[in-house]
């Protein structure tokens, strides 16, 4: 039996050393994004800064999904990270649930088109010039030649590019989450980016703690056996990382406007 299932099925409730990061490595661990760009950059540069002031360790920087859609810039970050190359750290993109549907979107399937400009295509669709009103109005194969036509091969590419998962010492970053009880090369793709419950309220161990977004909280969300970084950005105009050395971690966010009249609930991304 592998060390995921055993540990899976332990309680939280004994005893277990502080999860450790990499030996010799830190992490970087951001969360959903959302077209915030501006939140983005400001995030990047207190991460480099923090960096900058602590011993030079291999550094990796994890985008945990969710980088498009709902916000105002979403061609603009797949620009800004496309090409991101930090001093000193390596970049690491995982997929969710919203990149998925993009690329199912720009791959040509037109069913799907009106669902998502509902949950975030529509601004993401006008980060690249277009008018989601008038796409709305025309067959949806065409609206979605016009898409194509306008999203540059280099961002379709970016996306393609993206990993499900990425382990990290005794931690395991994820966009959305895993099905408690599998081992991990046992975990569906949906899951890695759609899932909620029964990951959510799960209390036992999964025999790594798992780093995940896509579900939005007012703040951190630190359980034994995992820790939500979605804090809303397009919404509360806060976006946080996680930051992980040895058996120590902490935060670092940033702040700006968040949607006007957001509520302050916790639901999907």
């Amino acid at each position: 039996m592998s060390f995921f299932r055993r540990l899976s099925r332990r309680s939280t409730a004994r005893q277990r050393p502080a999860p450790r990061g990499k030996e010799g490595a830190r992490l970087y661990a951001i969360g959903d994004v959302h077209g915030c760009l501006d939140l983005l950059d400001s995030l990047l540069a207190k991460i480099e800064a923090d960096a900058a002031s602590r011993e030079v360790r291999k550094t990796y920087i994890v985008f945990l999904g969710d980088l498009i859609d709902r916000g105002p810039a979403s061609a603009g970050v797949l620009d800004r990270l496309r090409t991101y190359r930090p001093e000193g750290a390596t970049p690491i993109f995982l997929a969710g649930n919203h990149e998925e549907i993009f690329q199912r979107i720009v791959g040509g399937e037109s069913d799907i088109l009106a669902d998502w400009l509902k949950f975030g295509g529509s601004e993401c669709l006008e980060s690249y010039g277009l008018d989601p009103a008038e796409l709305g109005r025309i067959a949806p194969g065409e609206a979605v030649e016009r898409i194509r036509s306008k999203v540059p091969q280099e961002h379709v590419d970016f996306i393609d590019g993206f990993a499900d998962t990425f382990r990290f010492g005794d931690y395991l970053l994820v966009h959305a989450g895993i099905r408690p009880g599998l081992e991990l090369h046992e975990q569906e793709q949906f899951d890695l980016r759609w899932i909620r419950e029964p990951f959510l309220s799960f209390e036992d161990e999964h025999g790594l703690v798992v780093v995940h977004g896509h579900t939005i909280v007012d703040q951190v969300d630190e359980r034994p056996n995992r820790i939500g970084l979605d804090t809303g950005a397009y919404r509360t105009g806060v976006l946080t990382a996680l930051v992980i050395e040895d058996d120590a971690r902490w935060y670092l966010s940033t702040t700006g406007a968040g949607a006007p009249g957001w509520a302050k609930e916790s639901t999907g991304s």
